[in-house]
C-alpha cells in the first residue's frame, strides 16, 4: 500500500457560490491556442481568448516585393476568431528565396540594415504592408519570428542570423510597426532556453536584452517589443525558474515587460490511438491534462501575463510521428487535455491574485478572483499519494477534477480532505509532471500551508 503523506492547507474564508463564469463575458481569457482555425468549432466550444497564427512572408510575396498574396491567412479565419472572441496573434518568419543571400525561410532578409524607409530593406517593406493591411482586421499583435537561439544543425532551426542580426529584425519590425500602426504590440521570438544551456552557453533572452540596452536609443523606442515570450514544454517545475530568470535579465538590463507563455504542452506518447515513441518524457493522456493545469497555475503565480497551448490540432501528421494537438491527430476526437484546457478557460476568470506554496510532496496554487472566491489547484510531486486538509468556513465547497467535472462536497469535522493521486515518475525523467490536479473552491480568503510542523506562508 502506497505511504500517504500529508499536510494541512488552511483556508479562512467563508464559502459561497463559485461563479465560473467564462472570462469572454467581461474581457478576453489570458488563454490561448496555438493553430485554432484548423478545428474553429472545437476552438469555439474551448472558449480561448486568443489563437496565435503564423503568417508566412514567403507565403505572402512569394516571387518578389511587390506580390500581396493573403490566401495562407485566411479572412475566413480571422473573420471566425472574431465571431467567438479570439483574439489573433500573427507570427511573422521564413524568409522568401528571393529576399535573402541564405538559406531559403531561415536566411537573413536583403537590405536589413538599410533606412527602414529604403526600398531595399525588404524585411521593412514586407513588416508594413502586413500591418496595414491587417490592421483593419484586427490584428494588432506580431511575434517576430521563432526559436532564433536553435543552430542550423538542431532540430527546429529556423534563423540563420547572429544575435546582432536577430536585434536588427526586432528593431526594424518595431519601428515600421509603431510608425504604420501605433497601436501594434510587438513580441520578442520565443525560445527554448535549454538549447543554450545544455551547450553552456548564456541564454539567448539574456544576451539579446543586453544587446537591446546597448542601442543608445532602445530607452526611447520601448527597447523596440512589448512582450516577451517562452517557450516551455513537459517539465512543470521549471516555469517559474525560467521566468524569473527572464524577468531577472530585463530588470538587469533596465526593461519591464510582461511575459507571455507563448508555447506551453506534454505531448503524450500513449494515446491509444496515436502511439510514439520516445525514450524521453513517456506520458499518457491523463498526464497531459495535468500538466495544463500544473503549468498555468505555476504560470499565473509567477506572474505571467498569457499562456497557450501548442497546439489544437496536428493536422496531416505522418502515423507514430509526436502529436502536441489536445485533439487526437487520428480522427480529431477531444483528448482529456481539452476537456483541462476548458475548464481551466471557464473556472480560472477575473484573477486578482495567484501565489504558489510547495513541500517536498505536493503544490499548491492559490487564486483570488474579482469576484469573491479562491480557488486551490493542488497536485502530488512525487510517487507518493498525498491527503489535502483544508479548513472550512461554511457548510459546502466545489471541488473540479482536471477534465472540469464539478462536484459539491462538505466538511467533516470541520475541514475538506482531499485526495491527490500520486505522480507517475521514471528513473530517467523523474517526476517532471505532478499527479492528477485536483481544483477545490471557496470564497476567497486568507491561506496558509502545514506539513507536520512545518508552516509554509504563501508569498
Amino acid at each position: 500500500m502506497t505511504k500517504r503523506a500529508r499536510f494541512i492547507v488552511v483556508v479562512v474564508a467563508l464559502l459561497g457560490v463559485m461563479t465560473g463564469v467564462n472570462a469572454q463575458t467581461v474581457n478576453r481569457s489570458p488563454f490561448g491556442i496555438v493553430e485554432g482555425f484548423w478545428l474553429p468549432e472545437r476552438a469555439c466550444e474551448l472558449g480561448v481568448g486568443w489563437e496565435r497564427i503564423i503568417f508566412n512572408w514567403e507565403q505572402h510575396q512569394p516571387t518578389k516585393a511587390d506580390d500581396w498574396y493573403t490566401l495562407n491567412v485566411d479572412d475566413r479565419w480571422l473573420k471566425g476568431a472574431d465571431v467567438c472572441h479570439r483574439e489573433v496573434v500573427a507570427l511573422l518568419k521564413h524568409t522568401p528565396a528571393w529576399a535573402t543571400e541564405g538559406i531559403t525561410g531561415a536566411g537573413v532578409p536583403k537590405g536589413l540594415y538599410a533606412p527602414i524607409d529604403d526600398p531595399e530593406n525588404l524585411w521593412a517593406n514586407f513588416v508594413r504592408m502586413t500591418v496595414s493591411y491587417y490592421a483593419s482586421r484586427g490584428v494588432k499583435h506580431y511575434i517576430i519570428w521563432n526559436e532564433p537561439d536553435i543552430e542550423e544543425t538542431s532540430y527546429g532551426f529556423e534563423f540563420s542570423g547572429t544575435l546582432d542580426d536577430y536585434f536588427q529584425l526586432l528593431k526594424v519590425a518595431y519601428l515600421v510597426a509603431k510608425d504604420t500602426d501605433p497601436t501594434t504590440v510587438i513580441h520578442l521570438a520565443g525560445t527554448t532556453y535549454w538549447h543554450d544551456v545544455n551547450e553552456g552557453r548564456k541564454p539567448y533572452l539574456e544576451r539579446l536584452f543586453e544587446r537591446i540596452a546597448q542601442d543608445p536609443d532602445a530607452v526611447a523606442n520601448g527597447f523596440y517589443f512589448d512582450v516577451a515570450s517562452l517557450h516551455v514544454y513537459f517539465r512543470v517545475d521549471t516555469i517559474p525558474r525560467l521566468v524569473g530568470e527572464v524577468r531577472e535579465a530585463m530588470t538587469h538590463n533596465g526593461i519591464n515587460k510582461p511575459i507571455w507563455i507563448n508555447e506551453t504542452n506534454a505531448s503524450p506518447t500513449d494515446d491509444p490511438s496515436w502511439q510514439v515513441v520516445r525514450p524521453q518524457y513517456p506520458l499518457n493522456l491523463d498526464q497531459q491534462a495535468a500538466f495544463l493545469w500544473q503549468a498555468v497555475g505555476l504560470a499565473l503565480a509567477s506572474d505571467v501575463e498569457r499562456v497557450a497551448v501548442y497546439k489544437l490540432y496536428d493536422q496531416q501528421l505522418p502515423a507514430g510521428n509526436e502529436s502536441f494537438g489536445i485533439v487526437t491527430p487520428s480522427d480529431a476526437s477531444p483528448r482529456p487535455a481539452f476537456y483541462a484546457w476548458k475548464a481551466i478557460i471557464t473556472h480560472l476568470t477575473d484573477i486578482t491574485d495567484a501565489s504558489h506554496a510547495q513541500t517536498n510532496s505536493a503544490s499548491v496554487v492559490r487564486l483570488r478572483h474579482a469576484h469573491p472566491r479562491e480557488t486551490l489547484i493542488l497536485w502530488a510531486r512525487t510517487q507518493t499519494a498525498t491527503e489535502i486538509s483544508v479548513q472550512a468556513t461554511g457548510e459546502k465547497a466545489y471541488l473540479i477534477d482536471q477534465e472540469g467535472n464539478l462536484s459539491i462536497i462538505t466538511p467533516q469535522e470541520g475541514v475538506y480532505r482531499v485526495a491527490l493521486p500520486p505522480a507517475q515518475c521514471n528513473p530517467n525523467d523523474g517526476c517532471f509532471i505532478g499527479g492528477d490536479v485536483r481544483v477545490l473552491v471557496q470564497v476567497s480568503g486568507q491561506s496558509a500551508t502545514r506539513e507536520g510542523a512545518t508552516t509554509l506562508v504563501f508569498p
